[in-house]
């Protein structure tokens, strides 16, 4: 039973439910970008973003990943274990896009010789900084082990995921990913919020289209067909077929 909403975000709502360690997760059909002063939707986002996250955590599961993710639910919301977020979200860069490669001053699509892991304070105030890992442990947002914790996970769910999206014609390129503590046990560390093509830079391994929200931040169009494709890659389900080079 869906009871009390307890949070919103840009793209999804928490609930709760009638058992006191279980959440309903709710994704929303709205796009935003540049901490939310670009937004947009388009409709059934919600839906494929949920069967996208829903496949990818029992991927992981197989391979010994442990999420919050218990089981879908009607066509865009899923059941989660509630946990407790660590205040922190996990970047992983195997290949250099976006602000990071500006900031460098070094092309897009240059492969980095090793995977990059990357902390950023969740506060959308601050507008999510970058975190080293001394100021993280230093400010008290993390401890030393839950550093090193992340850091392994993150790296561990980064070679699962290479691995899915190769097999289906995708390069991952990066992605965030956020962790948190069941309530009944601190030290068990398990992979929360979602993966998604909110959350990650997908490139078609052969024409370099990109299939993720890049496509929305930089007005490239056909935002729903990329996301339908990337659904429709990793479940073999229909969808709006992606046809590189166009709008």
């Amino acid at each position: 039973m869906k009871n009390e909403m307890i949070y919103e975000g840009k793209a999804k709502r928490l609930y709760t439910t009638d058992n006191a360690g279980v959440l309903l997760l709710e994704f929303k059909d709205s796009l935003t970008a540049f901490n939310a002063q670009k937004r947009g939707s388009f409709a059934g986002k919600g839906s494929i973003n949920r069967d996208v996250a829903a496949h990818i955590f029992k991927e992981l599961k197989k391979k010994g990943i442990e999420s919050h993710f218990l089981r879908e639910v009607g066509e865009r919301e899923m059941e989660v274990r509630r946990v407790r977020i660590i205040p922190l979200e996990v970047v992983v860069r195997n290949v250099l896009a976006g602000s990071t490669a500006k900031k460098m001053g070094r092309d897009e699509g240059e492969p980095l010789p090793r995977p990059l892991v990357e902390f950023y304070y969740k506060d959308d105030a601050l507008a999510d900084p970058f975190l080293s890992d001394d100021q993280a442990i230093v400010l008290g947002i993390a401890t030393a082990e839950q550093i090193a914790i992340l850091k392994q996970k993150a790296l561990e769910i980064n070679q699962v995921l290479q691995g899915l999206f190769q097999a289906v014609g995708i390069q991952l390129i990066d992605f965030k990913v956020e962790f948190g503590t069941p309530s009944e046990s601190e030290g068990d560390i398990v992979l929360a919020d979602e993966i998604t093509p909110d959350c990650c830079r997908l490139w078609d391994a052969k024409s370099g289209e990109r299939l993720d929200k890049d496509r929305f931040r930089r007005d490239l169009g056909r935002v729903e067909e990329s996301y339908s494709e990337v659904l429709k890659r990793l479940t073999n389900s229909s969808g709006h077929r992606f046809v590189p080079g166009g709008r």
